[in-house]
């Protein structure tokens, strides 16, 4: 029986190279655009080269697709200088490359947007941070030791803003190693299993908050994937934070509609 030809996904999780400083914990790298870290990038923008994608898909809300392919048209023009940005730095990068006209923004980000209409859910409900600390749960909250080791850093900023800073410099592609493996990005999705459990009674902010907000984004991911599927013979590399691997990766699977490529496959070719 002839086996049925699919469409191949490959998940690549990034880290944030361009340290926006957007969680309470924040991995803070050394400048990208610095030449050795520019070589770096080049010789990992190659080796997926041989991947062969038809399309990049990238961690940017669908309504910013009009400015960043904008930036992409001139960026192919020449006129674009290329920010520290993954988005940039990989996903315009490789695209070029590859000959492609055009990015896809597959993101949903939008929290003010959630899935059940504002008047009818009380906020309270989903406010994880503010419901942990009047109930004594805060061990439930993402700590310090979920993100950090002996290998890095820590600063405190006085906002309560943490950064993480390697101890040594490390090479980007043994960063995307790390980034990409399954263990690491399991350990990622148990805290939001964990984040799920601060409640009580019939109260729920922890589930509220990884349902409404964190299971349909990724959800919603999947499904923007879906809608920029156009042919079996797509090849979609997809480049988004690596804590959202694991949920996208699930769905990516258990819709038995695509093929999932391993980025270690061509990470570990050096």
């Amino acid at each position: 029986m002839k086996q049925e030809k699919k469409p191949t996904i490959m998940i690549l999780g990034s880290t944030l190279l361009d340290n926006p400083g957007m969680d309470a914990f924040n991995y803070r790298w050394d400048d990208v655009l610095a030449p050795k870290r520019q070589r770096e990038i080049e010789q990992l923008v190659s080796l997926f080269k041989p991947f062969q994608p038809t399309k990049i898909a990238i961690q940017a809300d669908e309504m910013y697709d009009s400015e960043i392919n904008a930036n992409y048209q001139d960026y192919l023009n020449d006129t674009y200088k290329l920010q520290r940005s993954e988005v940039d730095q990989i996903g315009y990068r490789l695209a070029k490359q590859m000959g492609h006209q055009k990015v896809y923004c597959v993101d949903y980000s939008r929290r003010d947007d959630p899935i059940i209409p504002l008047d009818e859910l009380d906020m309270n409900l989903i406010d994880v941070d503010k419901f942990a600390m009047e109930h004594n749960q805060e061990h439930l909250l993402p700590r310090l030791a979920d993100f950090a080791d002996t290998n890095v850093e820590t600063l405190e900023e006085e906002d309560g803003k943490v950064w993480i800073e390697p101890k040594k410099y490390e090479s980007l592609i043994n960063v995307f190693i790390r980034s990409n493996e399954s263990e690491g990005r399991y350990a990622d999705h148990r805290v939001y299993l964990r984040i799920a459990k601060v409640g009580i009674g019939d109260q729920y902010p922890g589930a509220n908050w990884v349902g409404h907000l964190w299971y349909a984004r990724n959800l919603k991911i999947y499904v923007n994937l879906t809608r920029i599927t156009e042919s079996a013979e797509d090849r979609i590399l997809l480049i988004v934070g690596a804590g959202l691997v694991y949920l996208i990766k699930q769905f990516v699977e258990e819709s038995g509609d695509y093929i999932l490529e391993d980025p270690l496959k061509y990470l570990k070719t050096v």
